[in-house]
């Protein structure tokens, strides 16, 4: 087989520096299109992205020549750049994130998840949210070593 075909859906989520508030409602928009862009420009596809105030999940599509921890470092350095730059400095993501694989089965789900982050954080706060993802996936944590 001369060439590889790869499909590699990852959905990823990080909060903001001590789950802070600090994405408005009205600047969601501008920031998920930012990121968008930052995909795009570095060869990977932001499939879907969502949250709220305190933190943002991005369905991703990689290929083989992107290691996820470089896609989530451009993500995360280029839209924490932008935001300080638009709002004086005080903007911060958290120093880790989750990532999750998705199946091709499941992306229409994700995609519908992550467009109702406001619908679903009404009943259910990011940190509840992000152990039960964890826990979802079978992964291990010490809880003092989650939050930073």
């Amino acid at each position: 087989m001369p060439h590889s075909y790869i499909s590699e859906l990852v959905h990823c989520v990080f909060s903001t520096k001590e789950r802070r508030n600090l994405i408005s409602e009205q600047f969601q928009p501008r920031l998920w299109s930012f990121l968008g862009g930052i995909a795009r420009k570095n060869g990977f596809k932001a499939i879907a992205i969502g949250g709220i105030g305190n933190h943002v999940h991005i369905l991703l599509s990689i290929p083989a020549t992107m290691p996820l921890a470089k896609a989530v470092q451009l993500l995360k350095g280029g839209s924490s750049k932008w935001m300080n730059d638009m709002d004086g400095g005080r903007f911060a993501w958290q120093e880790g994130y989750g990532a999750f694989t998705v199946g091709i089965s499941q992306q229409a789900d994700t995609i519908r998840y992550i467009n109702s982050q406001h619908e679903h954080h009404q009943k259910r706060s990011f940190e509840e949210e992000f152990l039960a993802f964890l826990k979802k996936h079978g992964i291990s944590y010490d809880l003092k070593y989650v939050w930073g």
